[in-house]
């Protein structure tokens, strides 16, 4: 699912916010690398024991709210 009207991930058991923000964060920074966006996502999905769904929630969560390091 994606994020409600506040921002905020709806999901059965979403991963807590600082871990959504760590998610988000070494995305940014693996892709600005220069990791290909498939690979950086499934590089992370497997780092922090998610599915390739939920790193692509987190990231267009962590777009969408301008988290660190975008703000």
């Amino acid at each position: 699912m994606f994020s409600d009207e506040n921002g905020l991930m709806e999901t059965q058991n979403p991963p807590p916010l600082d871990i959504r923000q760590e998610v988000f964060r070494q995305l940014v920074e693996r892709q600005d690398g220069g990791t290909p966006v498939l690979q950086s996502r499934n590089d992370i999905a497997v780092q922090f024991s998610l599915s390739p769904d939920q790193v692509q929630l987190i990231e267009r969560e962590g777009s969408k709210n301008n988290w660190p390091p975008l703000s």
